[in-house]
Formats: structure tokens, C-alpha cells, sequence
């Protein structure tokens, strides 16, 4: 994904206030606010940010799962992956949830854990998903962690690996075995990651909400093994 192309332009006054997915055209961003008096709006690179600045201003926008970049949405071969991930106390129990779509075609995945955190959970969930895919695909997955999402489009996580998984500061980098397994998957495709606001009435995504709740509170737990290894090595 482009760094530098802002892909989300919110309108909150013109022509016509909300959300838009390309600045210029017939139905872009800019035929809303070009001459229009006192025009207000803001370009955006995700489309929880977007939303979000909308909402600051009362402007509500319908059902978003289909606002990716209009470049993109005519793109019928794109794979749309939302994911969640949870941990009961945090640390504690935990799961994913992972929804997968493509051309009309839907698929569920789901796993618990006998004790995790919710970043983990968040991270395996991504990298369920992309495990899933059967060939090279061009897919969009879209997450309420910004921890994943900003790390990964602010480049974060790749300068981590470079530097041995430690920050720049020297500090060790957490959950270092799913960032590598993730930055692996996401080799073999290529990956969108769009930030959406949790709990916030995304019909897949709190879909993927439930089931990571679910197997969380479930009985056939298995053990997150990078994060015991990571709790005894902190014993020493």
C-alpha cells in the first residue's frame, strides 16, 4: 500500500458532506468542495481516521465494509480479510476471529488459547488469514489494532527485523516470533491493512469479534508456545 496517496477524503461541508474514496472525477472529493463557500474536508490514509473525523463533526456514513480505495474496489480478484483478536484479563485466556471473502465466498476461522495477550491474539488472527490463502492474492485486511496496523504501514515492524527485533532505542521487540511469521505471509502477497474503529457496528468484523470471545471461553485450548517461551525467559 502507497505510503504517500492519501486514499479517504471526508467532506463535513460541502456540495454534498461524507465520505470518498478518490479526489478528482465526477463523484470525487473535489467536485464536493470546488467553489463551495466556506468548504471544509481533510484527506486521509486509513479509513478509521476518516470515519472518525466524520463522526467529530455528526456526520454518519452507511455501512463502510466496501469503502477501499476506488482503484481497488472494481478489483474482483481483491481478498478481504477482517480479523480480532481477544485476551480474557489480558493476560489471560484468549482467541481470534477471521473472516475471510472473495468473490461471494465466505470462510470462518477461529483458535483459543490457554493464556495470551490481546496483541498476540491480534497478530495471529492476521496471520490465520493469510495462511488460508491457496495461491498469491492481493488482499485487504482490515483490524481495530492499530498496534498491527500502525506498525506495519509506518514501517515500523520492517525496521524492527533489520535491526535484530530491537527498537531503536535497543529495546527487545514483543511478540518478535509473530512479527516475523506476519512479515513472512505478507511476502507472498500483496497486502492492504486498513484500521477500522472496534465496536463500532462492522458487521464482519464484530462477527470476528464473537468469535474470538467465544473460543476464548471455550474448552479446547491449546498453548500460545512464543508466549510461554517469552514468560520463562523473563524468569531468568
Amino acid at each position: 500500500m502507497s505510503q504517500n496517496k492519501k486514499n479517504y477524503y471526508a467532506v463535513v461541508k460541502g456540495v454534498k458532506p461524507g465520505l470518498y474514496t478518490s479526489w478528482g472525477g465526477p463523484d470525487g472529493a473535489q467536485e464536493q468542495v470546488k467553489g463551495f463557500q466556506g468548504a471544509r474536508f481533510k484527506g486521509f490514509y486509513d479509513l478509521g481516521d476518516a470515519l472518525d473525523y466524520l463522526t467529530e463533526h455528526d456526520i454518519r456514513v452507511p455501512e463502510h465494509d466496501s469503502y477501499v480505495p476506488k482503484q481497488e474496489s472494481i478489483d474482483e480478484d481483491r481478498v478481504l480479510i477482517y480479523t480480532d483478536g481477544s485476551s480474557i484479563q489480558n493476560p489471560g485466556p484468549g482467541g481470534y476471529g477471521v473472516v475471510l471473502s472473495y468473490k461471494g465466498r465466505r470462510k470462518e476461522l477461529s483458535r483459543g488459547f490457554q493464556k495470551t495477550t490481546n496483541n498476540r491474539m491480534e497478530l495471529r488472527a492476521c496471520i490465520a488469514g493469510l495462511r488460508a490463502l491457496k495461491k498469491t492474492s492481493t488482499v485487504t485486511i482490515f483490524s481495530d489494532s492499530k498496534y498491527v496496523v500502525d506498525s506495519i504501514t509506518n514501517g515500523w515492524a520492517q525496521r524492527w527485523q533489520l535491526n535484530g527485533w530491537k527498537t531503536e532505542s535497543k529495546k527487545i521487540v514483543e511478540n518478535a516470533d509473530l512479527w516475523r511469521d506476519l512479515l513472512d505471509e505478507i511476502k507472498k502477497h500483496d497486502v492492504e491493512f486498513v484500521w477500522v474503529k472496534g465496536h463500532a457496528g462492522k458487521r464482519e468484523n464484530e462477527r470476528c469479534d464473537e468469535l474470538a470471545q467465544r473460543v476464548a471461553r471455550g474448552d479446547n485450548l491449546v498453548v500460545d508456545e512464543g508466549y510461554e517461551k517469552d514468560q520463562n525467559l523473563s524468569l531468568f
